[in-house]
């Protein structure tokens, strides 16, 4: 290879690190979350899961991998699959052939009751839960649980890269916007999404301006999130509790989530803006050894 061949090649390899530094997108060492595939409607026992009119506004989990279909039936084409230990909201009271039309992440389906549990009832309706020794915040819950609603609130909106901005009552069709491209040249239509640590931050309103969800912020990256500062600590990735975040850093590039639930070490619940083609997504999904955990300090 002549001097100018090598020359040329390590000026490509200096320009696309320094580009890379500015974002949080994964790269192709932390591969996406494979695709899961829905339960079959048909095997499912009438005897599990949800059945009869459920209030319309209450949240159901999903015990597995459901369909989301258009229309109340296993003929119906499926929308997308809603994984396991995903949350819906119900759009109608009664089901249809055991099919209860609900919404996920700005979707709207029908879904099969009987790999649903009831997560929680519509706000003022049921009996009342007993308080926590948890602190509460002015929103009227933990700060844990208001860092994942306003997490859940970003599921559904489009990857936009160097910016964090989300609707307070979720995502629909007209606000989702969309991503095309690779970034960081890549291209974002609408006027709301996010990228990974433009997510973190708003769930985590930080810093303290950062409180609106319709407010366009984007105040940090992946290299201010990647190490104990006077607004997060490492901690061990076996103690790591919800709204937790993970992240991690490497050559200029990195990508960073919220914790949810399950083995800090192994598969867990996660939220994050994942990329350009998936947008702000939740779901199952392992972290390589590469991810430390971090928390807000104070929490």
């Amino acid at each position: 290879m002549s001097s100018y061949v090598r020359h040329c090649a390590t000026y490509i390899v200096t320009l696309f690190l320094a580009v890379a530094s500015a974002g949080c997108a994964p790269t192709g060492s932390d591969p996406d979350s494979e695709d899961l595939a829905g339960a079959d409607e048909d095997a499912a026992s009438s005897e599990q899961g949800l059945s009869g009119s459920v209030p319309v506004g209450a949240t159901l989990r999903a015990t597995t991998g459901v369909n989301l279909r258009s229309g109340a039936s296993t003929n119906n084409a499926v929308l997308r699959v809603v994984p396991d230990g995903g949350r819906v909201t119900v759009q109608q009271a009664a089901p249809q052939n055991g099919f209860y039309k609900v919404k996920h992440n700005g979707t709207i389906g029908w879904s099969y009751g009987a790999y649903y549990d009831l997560d929680a009832m519509p706000e003022g309706e049921g009996d009342a839960d007993e308080g926590t020794d948890e602190d509460v915040d002015s929103s009227g819950g933990s700060p844990r649980a208001n860092a994942i609603a306003r997490a859940q609130k970003a599921m559904g909106f489009s990857y936009w890269w160097g910016h964090g901005r989300f609707k307070d009552e979720g995502v629909t069709n007209a606000t989702r916007g969309s991503c095309s491209g690779s970034c960081p040249s890549c291209s974002h239509s609408g006027n709301y999404g996010g990228d990974c640590s433009g997510l973190v931050a708003k769930v985590w309103q930080v810093p303290s301006s950062n409180t609106s969800m319709s407010v366009d912020s984007h105040p940090y990256s992946t290299a201010d999130l990647n190490g104990s500062t006077s607004q997060w600590t490492v901690i061990n990735r076996s103690n790591v509790q919800q709204a937790d975040a993970m992240v991690y850093r490497s050559g200029g590039a990195g990508h960073t989530f919220i914790y949810g639930s399950g083995d800090g070490w192994g598969s867990h619940y996660a939220y994050e803006c994942k990329g350009c083609s998936a947008g702000c997504v939740e779901g199952y999904r392992t972290a390589s050894s590469a991810y430390k955990a971090i928390r807000r300090s104070g929490y």
